[in-house]
């Protein structure tokens, strides 16, 4: 069971580090391979694309053909696109290895979920497990711009990425030797439905693609238009077609809607709020990046040390209740901030806190409901919609903020030497956009919590 944590946490490292520790190395990077700032933005942006949008599919496929077997296969192509880092010579060389990187990580994030819930029978011991995996990867996320920092002053930028190449290895091995072939009796063996995968895809990479163009000032309108087409042509398919890559009524369950709408919930106020506060810290309050990043300090350490109460939570309230609880601390997080953001820094500290805090338990919470609300052969594309949900409400947070700012902000945002008037616009935007998230994030909570409630007292009932 060790050897299998071990893999599983190790995937999950993977997944957190990889972007965290390349940023810090982005500048270097721009000039020795004299990329310009769009290329500079690809070569994050195409890891996060191709990652977010092939995450359905092949959650789908693992469900089918086998989630170990999936993932490994997976770490061979992490660790081989990894090892290219060392020959790149042009930026557009580094985005194709970034882009196969997202596809390696589409294939193993949604199986780590899936598979550490199949190493257990009972509740307590999944969340558990899931609080150890995401722990070790939040501290990856966490360490990763120091880690990056330092490893640059003493190694050329693509070590940064070799790192993947030992961690992958691990991961390879945990899981090879600590977790058994899938049994097929817990997988199905329907048709693919590549038009539905097809369509899926398309929907979510135009979903993730259009915060961007808000936030950049690109054709955001004909984007998010584009996604919304595509999303009505992947429900219109899912519910005609005879095997469908995502069974739509699998999400109606109470367990899954609700535990897709808390995720959704923490990814907006997470994503948003952090966000605002960077902007904020920096452009308005005048603080240097390096204050700044120690500004998001007590966000980072509740979220890795917030870890040793999540059991607890659940074992005294349940799961039901606790999800309703740590959703609730984020709202008031992002209510704090709305209302008293503006007055000072502790204010903004203790609204990152109750965020972090409250993310910290439904993370995990909302995780583990969404795969007890599913049948067994159903279990990775459940995972890969959790992180789906968080990746596209995450980037749903980004445009609304940046929208609402850029519609209220006269002139450019990141000039420097704002007149009083722009100061004075610039707080009345973020408060905008963080009350904005506040009534969303709550509504969202409010609604899952209404449909577990319901289901509960139905099941009651029954009884």
């Amino acid at each position: 069971m060790k050897l299998a944590l071990t893999g599983l946490s190790a995937v999950f490292l993977v997944e957190m580090l990889d972007n965290s520790i390349l940023n810090v190395a982005l500048p270097t990077i721009g000039r020795d391979l004299h990329a310009s700032t769009v290329a500079l933005q690809w070569v994050t942006g195409a890891y996060a694309v191709v990652f977010g949008g092939l995450m359905l599919a092949f959650g789908a496929l693992a469900d089918r053909y086998g989630r170990r077997r999936l993932m490994l296969t997976g770490l061979v192509l992490l660790g081989l696109a990894s090892l290219a880092t060392a020959f790149v010579t042009t930026a557009a060389q580094l985005i194709a290895v970034r882009a196969v990187t997202g596809v390696a990580a589409a294939m193993t994030t949604p199986g780590s979920m899936a598979l550490a819930f199949r190493l257990f029978d009972d509740d307590a011991r999944r969340v558990r497990a899931t609080t150890l995996i995401s722990t070790v990867g939040l501290a990856g996320l966490a360490v990763g711009p120091t880690a990056g920092g330092l490893l640059l002053a003493v190694a050329p930028w693509q070590a940064l990425l070799l790192i993947n190449v030992p961690i992958a290895a691990l991961a390879f091995l945990g899981i090879r030797a600590g977790i058994a072939p899938d049994d097929p009796a817990g997988l199905h063996r329907d048709p693919a439905d590549v038009t539905g995968a097809l369509l899926g895809t398309a929907t979510v990479v135009l979903a993730l693609l259009a915060p961007a163009e808000f936030v950049s000032g690109g054709l955001p309108w004909i984007t998010t238009a584009a996604a919304v087409v595509a999303g009505v042509l992947f429900v219109a398919r899912q519910r005609t077609a005879r095997h469908p890559m995502l069974d739509l009524a699998l999400i109606g369950r109470p367990l899954v809607s609700a535990g897709l709408a808390y995720k959704a919930a923490a990814g907006l106020a997470t994503a948003g709020l952090g966000y605002l506060v960077t902007l904020q810290l920096q452009l308005d309050w005048g603080w240097t990046p390096t204050e700044a990043a120690l500004g998001m300090l007590p966000q980072v350490a509740v979220l890795i040390a917030g870890g040793a109460v999540v059991g607890p939570l659940v074992q005294r309230a349940g799961m039901d209740r606790a999800a309703l609880l740590s959703a609730a601390s984020v709202v008031a997080g992002l209510a704090v901030y709305a209302a008293f953001g503006r007055l000072g820094y502790a204010w903004i500290a203790l609204a990152l806190v109750l965020v972090a805090a409250g993310l910290r338990v439904v993370g995990v919470v909302a995780a583990v409901n969404v795969l007890r609300g599913l049948p067994e052969n159903r279990t990775s594309i459940g995972a890969a919609l959790t992180d789906t949900a968080s990746q596209v409400t995450s980037g749903a947070g980004l445009a609304v903020t940046g929208t609402i700012i850029a519609a209220v902000f006269t002139g450019s945002v990141a000039s420097s030497g704002w007149t009083g008037h722009q100061t004075a616009q610039f707080e009345q935007a973020v408060t905008i956009a963080a009350l904005t998230l506040t009534i969303v994030a709550a509504a969202l909570a409010g609604w899952a919590f209404r449909v577990t409630a319901r289901s509960e007292k139905s099941r009651s009932a029954a009884a």
